[in-house]
């Protein structure tokens, strides 16, 4: 079935960089874009393009290429099943290491979409900041960690909002061994000295930060 190990090689090389650049753990963006930052290479153009999206594309499509230059028959199954498991694989990897093998804060997943927080004035200059966010630990250990918030899109005009939480940051939260917890944080925040702030409002899937250590995760 196999008409050339030389491509098959090369196919599954390619294949596998592209998996890297898409695998999406220790953070929440994919460890392409981890990666990238670190050195310094920008993740998007100013017209929005993500160059690590493209650069995965264009080596799975290559890998493809190559695929089915390496075998003599069955080219549609070999590519179908190949496209499945780069759309699957990554996540699958990265929640079965979690689960399984990981420790300390690489064990803890952050529930984005089940965490919100609530704003609202409270008198002429503080604002206050009710969150809840949810948590699960997957190993048998505690763990314990530092919570920061962050606006991961963030623009010069826009209104500062869940970032305005680490006024009062860092917040300190354990989990015990398998737990899986909802954790509520309340902030008084000073507005006084800022001009442009929200005044009442909500938001939910934000991204936080957290730490131990010398250890750090975005999610």
């Amino acid at each position: 079935m196999i008409k050339s190990k030389k491509m098959l090689y090369l196919a599954l090389i390619l294949f596998i960089a592209s998996l890297v650049l898409n695998f999406p753990f220790p953070h929440e963006s994919p460890y392409g874009e981890t990666v990238a930052s670190i050195l310094n290479i920008p993740i998007q153009s100013v017209n929005g393009l993500q160059y690590i999206g493209i650069a995965s594309l264009a080596l799975l499509i290559t890998s493809l290429y190559f695929l089915t230059k390496s075998v003599k028959k069955y080219h549609g199954r070999v590519v179908f099943l190949t496209i499945i498991i780069a759309i699957f694989a990554p996540s699958m990897i990265a929640s079965s290491f979690q689960k399984t093998i990981a420790t300390g804060i690489y064990a803890v997943s952050y529930e984005r979409d089940m965490s919100n927080c609530r704003f609202d004035m409270i008198d002429a200059t503080t604002l206050n900041g009710e969150c809840e966010l949810s948590f699960e630990n997957y190993s048998r250990h505690d763990v314990q960690f530092t919570i920061e918030f962050y606006e991961k899109y963030y623009f010069e005009d826009d209104v500062r909002m869940v970032s305005l939480m680490n006024n009062n940051a860092p917040y300190v939260v354990k989990l015990k061994g398998n737990e899986r917890k909802t954790v509520k944080i309340e902030a008084n925040i000073d507005v006084s000295n800022r001009e442009n702030h929200v005044e009442q409002g909500g938001s939910t899937s934000f991204n936080i930060i957290i730490k131990s250590g010398g250890e750090i995760r975005k999610l």
